[in-house]
């Protein structure tokens, strides 16, 4: 049985908008930051990806400018929006090198780990 999404609000109340359908993102690969309870990760954050912070994600673990044919993922390139965990967001924060963030595409969900004051800082 496939998880039902969370309601599509986003982290300023209103209807959460499409982070991106080109690389198609979000953990229900619907281009949007959807979540659920099956979604561990909280994949919430819909980001704008830099080459800093590529780098620092490939650094602390998770590469996610690699090509995983085998995995329908296409690597991320600077410029491209992909729905980032909220906690491997904060800890880009936290060390200086977090991205920039479309806040109307961004899940509410991503407020149980990441405050509003601190993603308002990478609003676009």
């Amino acid at each position: 049985m496939k998880p039902e999404p969370i309601e599509p609000i986003n982290v300023l109340g209103g209807t959460l908008l499409s982070c991106s359908d080109d690389p198609t993102t979000g953990y229900f690969r619907d281009g949007y930051c959807n979540t659920c309870d099956a979604d561990r990760g909280n994949h919430t954050v819909c980001a704008v990806m830099t080459d800093e912070f590529l780098a620092y994600s490939k650094y602390v673990g998770n590469d996610l400018s690699t090509p995983r044919p085998e995995f329908d993922f296409p690597g991320l390139r600077a410029g491209d929006q992909w729905c980032l965990c909220a906690a491997r967001f904060l800890q880009a924060h936290d060390e200086g090198c977090a991205p920039k963030v479309r806040l109307e595409a961004t899940h509410g969900r991503a407020l149980e780990v990441v405050p509003l004051r601190i993603l308002k800082q990478y609003a676009l």
